[in-house]
């Protein structure tokens, strides 16, 4: 069943992020439609997506990858269009291409080097017109990317490895953003430079976290 059809995980997408005070144009929501249809019926570049996943691909992947855009958001729309941000190992596309899809006034860069999932990205990216959006083709060390606002990824590596590759290529000021597990990044709550916030998702048991840290050095 097409996720344009599938009022189930409709509804559990559009409650999550109402619960956060979050309300999507009808265009914006076709569009993470349109590319979770993507993402879940495409199989030419590989295996994207368990067969498990694939069944609620709106309420987990969809709500987990717009979790930045729901809390950092409405700080993001005040801005120009200056903003740049990259997702490292960026894979199928997630949190990427929702974060662009609900972000357009934000500069993005999918950064990936597995060349199947970065001739897929690319097909994504221009079947769904998303202009600013950028498939970078590379590992992020060697992308040349630098000087960024934002840099994120989601269950990429640990927190330390994660922020330890994305520090160089952050301007001071600028912020590193991740999508883990509460209960792998635990360890973290008295660290002052870490910003912890806890989140669920629809019908998932255990407890996530959005984790930020600013370049301060």
């Amino acid at each position: 069943m097409s996720y344009r059809t599938n009022k189930a995980q409709q509804d559990l997408l559009n409650q999550f992020l109402s619960g956060h005070g979050v309300q999507l144009s009808e265009e914006t929501l076709d569009k993470l439609y349109q590319f979770a249809d993507l993402v879940v019926d495409t199989k030419e570049y590989g295996n994207l997506i368990s067969a498990k996943d694939s069944e609620k691909f709106l309420s987990r992947h969809i709500a987990d990858s717009l979790v930045p855009f729901v809390f950092l958001g409405k700080t993001l729309s005040t801005q120009d269009d200056t903003v740049r941000w990259a997702d490292m190992g960026a894979g199928a596309g997630c949190p990427v291409f929702p974060l662009a899809i609900a972000m357009p006034n934000v500069q993005f860069y999918a950064v990936e080097p597995r060349h199947m999932r970065v001739n897929f990205m690319q097909m994504v990216k221009e079947k769904l017109h998303l202009d600013n959006l950028t498939v970078v083709g590379k590992r992020f060390e060697t992308s040349g990317l630098t000087d960024l606002d934002f840099i994120s990824c989601r269950a990429l590596s640990t927190f330390e490895n994660d922020w330890e590759r994305a520090q160089a290529g952050l301007k001071r000021g600028g912020v590193f953003v991740t999508l883990k597990s509460f209960n792998n990044i635990a360890h973290l709550e008295n660290d002052p430079k870490v910003h912890i916030q806890k989140y669920e998702l629809p019908e998932e048991e255990q407890v996530y976290a959005l984790v930020t840290r600013g370049n301060n050095e």
